[in-house]
């Protein structure tokens, strides 16, 4: 009877052991400050432990960007551990794969950046500290999958496109849309863009132009793809609703391996899309006033985008209102200058503008940029328009956008 007490109190003890060997302790604060190809990255990891299960939140600052998301798929196995982040970066999501080993307050991680980078760091816990004051919790971003907030001036401001606005007519004049190349000193080769030119063009008429700028995933046929512009253009055409106006849309990557290929959140694509703004200027707009038969003062020319293109649209049309007296930004991404600098001068800046569009879907987790823009204008009393449409950060706002915004070029009264 002893012995069978003895076994059976061994094997309880190897159970418990075994259990506690199982998983080790990982709650509580975690902190890591390192270097990546988009710029040097601050984390602090809060970390839940519930048996083999983790949950807890990820708060990143990059390039003065902060941002707060929960972690996902977390779970530890012996001092082996794995975790999910779901960051918004870009006008994209990326998820971001932990993998690591825990050893007393260190854990050694590998970071998967979707497909594109492995990287390794050491997070190291942060000691509980007794008799601290609690600072304040600073307003954040929504959480992946918590409800957007929404104030009094976030709604829309014209009804959603009627349904079939983007679908294809039969018997109706349509427009032209082709792919031209042109010389860029800029980038020191030849570049494709593409144009669309209305029903009816002729050479013997002058328009004006709006250049419609892509993503950050995106090139010079990016709209074509994904929302056949030409398609509702022809449609707005057929109703008599657009001014004839000819539509051009770029690469806004400017360099010479200019595809949305391999690592897209490196800096030396941060950094093409910024220069984008001197081959625009200097090269884009000279070629298309050069080959089709437009108007070329600073009230013919629009510029509109979509995320990191609508971010490009604030930067470079809102810097060079000589050039652009139109200027939309749907949904846009980081890369958008803070409204400060945007708009250094709001009564000449009210001044000088014909149209100034700002949108972004209620569902999409960069409103805030946006939001901040309009929040900053309506203070300065620069006129513009703030719309916010239904859904998140995709094709189905930026058609209704573009559906919208086309029909308020180059006319002084609203819809």
């Amino acid at each position: 009877m002893r012995t069978r007490i003895s076994i059976l109190f061994v094997l309880l003890s190897v159970g418990i052991f075994a259990e506690s060997a199982l998983a080790a302790d990982v709650s509580g604060t975690w902190k890591a400050e390192f270097d990546t190809q988009i710029g040097m990255q601050k984390y602090t990891f809060i970390l839940r432990q519930e048996g083999t299960v983790i949950t807890g939140t990820a708060l990143s600052e990059i390039g003065g960007e902060k941002q707060e998301v929960d972690l996902t798929e977390g779970k530890v196995e012996g001092d082996l551990l794995s975790f999910v982040e779901n960051l918004p970066f870009g006008g994209m999501e990326l998820r971001i794969r932990y993998e690591g080993k825990v050893a007393d307050d260190n854990i050694q991680l590998k970071r998967k950046v979707g497909d594109f980078i492995t990287e390794e760091l050491v997070i190291k816990r942060v000691a509980e500290t007794a008799a601290q004051p609690v600072p304040p919790t600073p307003p954040r971003r929504p959480r992946r999958g918590e409800p957007i907030v929404l104030g009094p001036d976030d709604k829309p401001a014209f009804p959603p496109a009627p349904e079939g606005f983007d679908k294809e007519r039969e018997k109706i004049p349509r427009g032209k849309i082709e792919t031209v190349e042109y010389d860029s000193k800029t980038v020191g080769t030849r570049r494709k863009m593409l144009v669309y030119t209305p029903p009816g063009y002729s050479d013997r008429n002058r328009y004006p132009v709006l250049y419609l700028l892509h993503g950050i995933g995106g090139e010079e046929t990016e709209w074509q793809k994904n929302a056949r512009p030409q398609v509702i253009l022809d449609n707005l055409y057929a109703e008599k609703k657009l001014v004839p106006m000819i539509v051009v849309m770029p690469n806004g990557r400017a360099r010479k391996k200019d595809r949305a290929e391999g690592n897209i959140f490196a800096p030396e694509n941060q950094q093409a899309f910024a220069d984008f703004e001197k081959d625009l200027l200097d090269d884009v707009i000279p070629f298309v006033e050069s080959k089709y038969s437009v108007k070329k003062n600073r009230e013919s020319r629009a510029l509109a985008g979509l995320s990191m293109g609508g971010g490009q649209s604030l930067n470079f049309g809102l810097g060079n209102l000589d050039v652009f007296a139109w200027v939309g930004g749907f949904s846009s991404a980081p890369n958008t200058k803070n409204p400060e600098e945007l708009v250094p001068d709001p009564a000449g800046t009210a001044e000088q503008l014909k149209r100034l569009w700002i949108s972004c879907g209620d569902k999409d987790g960069l409103i805030r940029i946006s939001r901040d823009l309009h929040a900053y204008l309506k203070k300065n009393n620069v006129p513009h328009i703030w719309h916010v449409d239904s859904g998140g950060h995709d094709f189905a706002v930026w058609k209704n956008d573009l559906y919208l915004f086309s029909q308020l070029l180059f006319r002084q009264q609203s819809l």
